[in-house]
């Protein structure tokens, strides 16, 4: 008998989408969820969540939202907490790790299953860029490094 997939999630990370698509950003307290979000945010990005996290499978996504108590509010270290317009939800199409670091130019393609769907994941890249890069990957995806050419 195969053990039943939760339903639903509440994770300790914050979320942005852009058009819908949303990144899930985690790490330990204290990694910079916030503050990537709060770049992200400034690139263009819209606050799903931030520092809760509820996640939960609808029509084949995975789907985020801000607990109630929290919606419209991103901290800010050194200011305090911020209002901010928030989604009321996005689709997951990735979660951003900040507890390891990438080192690989063009690392292979990693995935994390969530509510029993792939997610692609990424680590946190040590340059300004990151953020934009990360925007950038919302607008339109990215090549897949394994992928043979046609």
């Amino acid at each position: 008998m195969r053990p039943e997939q939760p339903t639903s999630l509440a994770l300790h990370a914050s979320c942005v989408a852009l058009a819908g698509r949303g990144v899930l950003i985690r790490g330990a307290s204290g990694s910079g969820k916030s503050a990537l979000a709060l770049q992200l945010m400034g690139y263009g990005a819209d606050l799903v969540a931030d520092d809760r996290v509820q996640l939960w499978k609808e029509q084949g996504q995975i789907l985020a939202r801000a607990p109630a108590m929290l919606r419209g509010m991103i901290e800010a270290r050194g200011l305090g907490l911020l209002r901010a317009e928030a989604l009321p939800q996005a689709a997951i199409c990735a979660i951003i790790d900040l507890d390891h670091l990438e080192e690989a130019r063009l690392p292979v393609q990693r995935f994390e299953r969530v509510l029993g769907q792939d997610i692609v994941v990424f680590h946190r890249v040590e340059g300004a860029y990151f953020a934009a890069a990360l925007l950038q990957y919302l607008k339109s995806g990215a090549l897949d490094p394994d992928a043979k050419p046609e």
